[in-house]
């Protein structure tokens, strides 16, 4: 008996509609495809096509997705991202790969989306399971050009990916625990000032 494999797409196309409610089951059937997802991501287009001036889509993720670090020239592309469920971590980075920032993205909270400049290495890290976004970005869409990888990132699927983005999270993580120490430490100075 062979066993038979299911095929899941990497994208679904756009609803052949000229007026497409957006519905919580159209998020709920995107949500559970990208659990079943290899890349642990799915993608819902809603622009008709890849000429298209403007791409809007929704983007389902899963905690171990990988975004290769990118940025966007060729075509030259804003790009948008609004976080509808879960949470994620915006991450920019220096032309030489070294975190320049990041920025934690959460619906319901003060910093609930990014937009991103054409020039500016980026990529995302889904903290919680199903997070949600909605992306919008300048058109024309062209594989081969549509991402500028830097040589210091990891391709998507290569053996050093997920070892990078273990360590992106790590050295987050560590990020977090200085800043959460000095915190403590700026707390208790006040305390004692005010004694």
């Amino acid at each position: 008996m062979t066993e038979e494999k299911i095929h899941i797409p990497t994208a679904l196309d756009a609803p052949d509609t000229d007026v497409t409610p957006l519905t919580l089951s159209l998020l709920g059937q995107l949500l559970s495809l990208s659990r079943e997802s290899g890349r642990r991501r799915m993608l819902q287009k809603l622009h008709k096509s890849d000429e298209a001036s403007v791409h809007r889509m929704f983007n389902a993720l899963q905690p171990g997705t990988y975004f290769m670090p990118h940025r966007h020239l060729d075509p030259i592309k804003d790009e948008t991202i609004l976080v509808m469920a879960g949470a994620m971590m915006f991450i920019e980075f220096t032309d030489e790969g070294e975190i320049a920032r990041n920025i934690l993205l959460q619906p319901g909270t003060e910093i609930f989306g990014v937009d991103v400049a054409p020039h500016v290495y980026h990529t995302y890290i889904p903290l919680k399971p199903d997070t949600l976004i909605f992306e919008c970005k300048t058109g024309p869409y062209v594989a081969e050009t549509d991402k500028n990888v830097p040589d210091w990132a990891p391709r998507e699927g290569s053996p050093e990916a997920e070892p990078y983005l273990l360590n992106l999270i790590k050295v987050l993580a560590e990020q977090a625990s200085v800043a959460a120490e000095q915190a403590k430490a700026d707390e208790d100075k006040g305390k004692e000032t005010k004694q």
